[in-house]
């Protein structure tokens, strides 16, 4: 495929941003409508996305340059080229999240709210991002002769971005019927995106030839380990603290 969608004289236009544009455009009307439907301030929540977003994707650049750190080293237009791909959403996860936490306090918002009104949002972008991946031909698997296998880089190989966009389609479904249950313990749908996607990302990131290393351990999967676990001691420890309100 070729990478580049549009070429304007010295403007290139790559399918990689137009993907990751969508996903965010997408991702940030569902989270607005359900801001309103909830009574929350509409646009305090813009205000978190436009500062929330773009620490997030200086987030996501930064991790997958740290761990890549041998491709850049000495070279920074490289380092900030995220058109020709290269984010790592856990870095990206890490820097909004941080960015949220400190935005709601100083606004005076919940942040446990949001965060559940941002989750499915957050995976549905993911899933359509993962098409950036397939433009740029990156984030794909071993060779297999499997029926399902994608022609890239020479050979059929486990197309791991598409496994990926399934995943995060059936994750977001999952939140969103959550969030129509309406018994949920404020926090759990976001904590219970971080575990579902974790599980996915354990297993798909076992067949993907690109991992990031932390000597001999993927780092993708031992962060998801760590992840699951702290996710569901905080659904348990938050649903005991829960309780315990009910009865005082």
């Amino acid at each position: 495929m070729d990478p580049v969608a549009l070429q304007i004289g010295p403007i290139t236009i790559y399918w990689y941003g137009i993907i990751i544009s969508s996903a965010i455009l997408l991702g940030s009307f569902l989270a607005l409508r359900e801001a309103g439907r909830q009574g929350v301030d509409q646009d305090k929540l813009l205000n978190l996305i436009l500062i929330a977003l773009p620490v997030g994707i200086i987030g996501a650049r930064a991790y997958y340059v740290i761990f890549n750190y041998q491709l850049y080293a000495g070279d920074f237009m490289k380092m900030i080229a995220i058109w020709e791909g290269g984010l790592a959403i856990h870095g990206g996860l890490l820097g909004g999240f941080g960015a949220g936490y400190i935005y709601t306090r100083m606004a005076n918002l919940k942040f446990w709210q949001l965060a559940d009104i941002f989750a499915p949002s957050i995976v549905l972008g993911q899933a359509i991002g993962r098409w950036g991946n397939y433009f740029n031909q990156e984030a794909y698997g071993y060779v297999t002769d499997l029926p399902w296998a994608m022609y890239i880089d020479g050979a059929y190989r486990h197309p791991t971005f598409l496994y990926e966009f399934i995943w995060n389609l059936g994750v977001f479904g999952i939140l969103l019927w959550m969030r129509k249950k309406k018994d949920y313990v404020v926090g759990e749908i976001f904590l219970a995106y971080a575990i579902l996607y974790s599980v996915g990302r354990f297993f798909i990131e076992g067949f993907r030839t690109d991992s990031l290393m932390i000597g001999p351990l993927r780092t993708a999967q031992l962060i998801s380990i760590i992840i699951i676990v702290v996710a569901t001691a905080a659904i348990y420890i938050r649903r005991k603290m829960n309780s315990n309100k009910g009865k005082a």
